[in-house]
């Protein structure tokens, strides 16, 4: 609860990350509320009306095969949230464990961790997805696994830091005079003292996957015809550029925009987090 009160303490008043705040709970309730917002189903054709226009009957037009572009983006929010949510959880949940193994118990196995980290770190992330996702075939599912992986390296030096920082403290060797167990050291003392950057961790990875996860699909790794997939969507709307705009347009806008809150809202999270800014205002 402090923790959150020290968040929106910082927030309230700096419009830009509050902005990304909106931006960020906007793409929460579009992607929960989608079934009501959507004037249309996302995956209906209409033939007919095929490349129509941007008009009062469909908002943002509707792409190749009739199918309304409005619904298509806002099913798309669905799915760009899923699929980041899924790949930051498991992420997240490998990379801190890694982290706190590798900080914790030191010596050859923090050196075997982090040099495997290292490799993994030496590619770019797309690369490596497009890799990972070439090995075990193209589909939604396999593009969040892809992604996942390619996230754990960020968490797992994250938390190795902090825990090598921590671990030294005097309160972490009273616990270990007390008899106390690593697990429970771990749990206890080490893992509390990571939460506020993993917080902002987290915040920006997710604009990470949401963007990797576009592009794949983008490349026909990802989410397949006629899933209502942003990436996808662009990928579908590419050698229409010239002749209809509009199918790619609003789909960027909406990869674009997403990008723009959660960084725009993770560095306001750094910012209020941010240790020495705290013990100044203390």
């Amino acid at each position: 609860m402090l923790l959150l009160t020290t968040i929106w303490t910082y927030l309230r008043h700096r419009p830009i990350p509050l902005a990304g705040f909106g931006i960020v709970v906007g793409l929460v309730l579009v992607a929960v509320l989608a079934p009501w917002l959507a004037p249309q189903d996302p995956i209906a054709q209409d033939l007919y009306h095929r490349l129509s226009p941007p008009s009062w009957t469909n908002l943002m037009g509707t792409d190749e095969f009739g199918r309304d572009i409005l619904s298509r983006v806002i099913y798309g929010a669905q799915i760009s949230l899923r699929i980041g949510l899924l790949c930051i959880t498991i992420a997240l949940s490998c990379g801190t464990t890694l982290g706190l193994i590798s900080g914790y118990r030191g010596g050859a196995t923090d050196a075997v961790i982090m040099r495997v980290m290292d490799v993994m770190l030496a590619f770019p992330s797309i690369l490596l997805a497009i890799a990972i996702v070439a090995v075990i075939g193209p589909g939604i599912d396999n593009v969040m696994i892809a992604v996942s992986i390619v996230l754990i390296p960020q968490y797992a030096r994250l938390v190795r830091g902090q825990v090598l920082t921590v671990r030294e403290m005097a309160y972490v060797e009273a616990a270990r005079a007390l008899g106390a167990s690593g697990t429970r050291i771990v749990l206890r003392s080490v893992l509390p003292n990571c939460a506020a950057p993993l917080i902002v961790q987290t915040s920006l990875c997710l604009a990470v996957a949401i963007l990797d996860a576009a592009g794949l699909s983008f490349l026909g790794l990802g989410a397949q015809p006629p899933t209502p997939e942003w990436g996808a969507m662009l990928n579908s709307g590419r050698e229409l550029l010239l002749k209809a705009p509009w199918v790619m347009t609003f789909p960027g806008l909406a990869i674009f925009a997403v990008a723009l809150g959660l960084n725009l809202f993770g560095d306001g999270l750094r910012d209020a987090l941010d240790p020495r800014r705290v013990k100044v205002n203390s």
